[in-house]
C-alpha cells in the first residue's frame, strides 16, 4: 500500500507526497506549485525525491518543480506538449512509469482543462490535479466540453474503490453546485453536511473515492435523467446528448 500525504500550498492548492509502503526515505512529489513545504516535509521527515509528477502546465502546479530537483538527475514527469519547464521525461498518455520501490504508473491522457493533461493512476490512487474535482471538475481553459467529458468518462471506468487526489481544495463549492443541480439527491446533501463539517475544522476533505463521486458529482452524472432534466431547465431547451448535458453544467457553474 501506498501512503499518501498532502501538503497545502498557496491559497487553496494540495500537492501530494507519495511514499512505497512503510518507506518513507523516497517520496513522488505530485504538483509542487511552492517548494517551502515540500522542503519541510522532506527535511522533518528525512526523505529525498525519487520523481515529481506533474499534471498540467498551470505555475501552480509546477512552479517548483526545477528548484525541488535540484541539480542532481531526479525525473520529471509531465505532458510533452505543455513546454513545462524541466520536464525531463515527457508523456502523452497511456504510458507505464517504472521508479524502484512503486508499483507501475499509468499515465492517463484527460485534456480540456488543458490541452495535454494528464492524470497518475497507482496503486488504487487516482492523481487527477484539475480534471477530476471532488464534487467537480476543472474549467475548460483550453480543451472543449467534448474532450473533457470523454476525460471525465475515462478516469469513471476505473475501480469506484479508486482514491481521488485532486489538486484543490474546492470540494464544498463543488457540493453546493451539486445540489442546485440535484436538490433531492440525499447522498449530496449528506456529503456536503460531512465536508462542511471537516473544514470548519481546518481538515481536508480528500481523498475522496470514486464510487463516491459517481453518487455525487454531476460532471459524472450526466446520463442521470435527474442531472439531464435539471440541465435542460437552466439551458431553457432540449439537450440531445451527454456532452450537451456536461457543456450546460460547466457553463452553469462558470457563471455561478
Amino acid at each position: 500500500m501506498l501512503r499518501v500525504e498532502s501538503v497545502s500550498a498557496l491559497n487553496d492548492n494540495y500537492i501530494w507526497i507519495v511514499s512505497g509502503d512503510g518507506d518513507q526515505s523516497r517520496v513522488l512529489v505530485v504538483d509542487p506549485g511552492e517548494a517551502q513545504p515540500v522542503n519541510e516535509w522532506l527535511n522533518k521527515h528525512g526523505a529525498t525525491i525519487s520523481a515529481l509528477l506533474l499534471t498540467h502546465h498551470h505555475p501552480d502546479h509546477t512552479a517548483a518543480a526545477v528548484e525541488l530537483a535540484g541539480t542532481g538527475r531526479t525525473p520529471i514527469y509531465g505532458p510533452g506538449a505543455e513546454g513545462i519547464r524541466g520536464v525531463n521525461h515527457p508523456l502523452h498518455g497511456g504510458e507505464q512509469i517504472t521508479l524502484d520501490g512503486f508499483p507501475g504508473i499509468d499515465v492517463i491522457p484527460v485534456p480540456g482543462h488543458t490541452k495535454g493533461h494528464v492524470a497518475y493512476y497507482v496503486d488504487g490512487c487516482l492523481f487527477s490535479g484539475d480534471a477530476l474535482f471532488a464534487g467537480g471538475c476543472g474549467r475548460l481553459f483550453e480543451g472543449s466540453a467534448e474532450q473533457m467529458h470523454e476525460s471525465l468518462q475515462r478516469l469513471a471506468t476505473l475501480p469506484d474503490s479508486t482514491l481521488l487526489y485532486c489538486g484543490h481544495e474546492y470540494t464544498v463549492k463543488n457540493l453546493e453546485f451539486a445540489h442546485r443541480v440535484e436538490p433531492d439527491n440525499q447522498q449530496i446533501a449528506k456529503r456536503l453536511e460531512q465536508m462542511r463539517a471537516l473544514r470548519g475544522k481546518s481538515q481536508p476533505t480528500l481523498p475522496s473515492s470514486l464510487g463516491e463521486e459517481k453518487q455525487s458529482n454531476p460532471f459524472l452524472r450526466t446520463h442521470e435523467a435527474s442531472v439531464v432534466e435539471s440541465a435542460e431547465r437552466w439551458a431553457g431547451g432540449k439537450l440531445t446528448t451527454k456532452t450537451e448535458v456536461f457543456a450546460t453544467l460547466r457553463h452553469w457553474k462558470d457563471r455561478g
